[in-house]
């Protein structure tokens, strides 16, 4: 497995940063990289009416992105190669209501091909984080070939 160059810390935030602004989807919801170390991840997601659903929640779906974005980032510093989610589960605790998410996920085990994260997403409303999600997920090292053919 290819090791990771040591680089300041202010260094491997700007080159995460880079990787979220070529990511068409997480430019248009806002998506920010807030801290980014070997196996932790912290990102936040602004909320906006845009990504609300019927009922004023922040919809499920851009609460599963931010879980399994923050997830992908904690298992990619992990392992230090590019990486894809294999397996995801989320479990939604409350609505999401509130001024921003904030997504901390954490490589809780590194294989060879593989590693295991958990993450928890926040909303963040009137100062105070409230856990509204829980989630977990196997990220896998990108096969040299993108088609999954090595």
């Amino acid at each position: 497995m290819k090791k990771v160059a040591q680089v300041s810390p202010e260094v491997f935030l700007a080159m995460g940063q880079a990787v979220l602004a070529a990511q068409p989807f997480s430019v248009l919801i806002g998506a920010e990289l807030h801290s980014l170390a070997p196996g932790r991840c912290e990102l936040h997601v602004p909320v906006s009416d845009k990504i609300r659903q019927q009922h004023g929640f922040v919809h499920g779906g851009v609460v599963s992105y931010a879980a399994d974005n923050a997830l992908t980032y904690a298992s990619g510093t992990a392992l230090g190669v590019p990486v894809v989610t294999s397996e995801f589960k989320i479990n939604y605790v409350r609505p999401a209501l509130g001024e921003r998410l904030i997504a901390r996920a954490l490589a809780v085990h590194r294989g060879k091909s593989q590693a295991g994260c958990r993450c928890d997403v926040f909303v963040v409303k009137d100062g105070q984080e409230m856990l509204c999600a829980v989630a977990q997920g196997t990220i896998a090292v990108l096969a040299s070939d993108s088609s999954g053919q090595s």
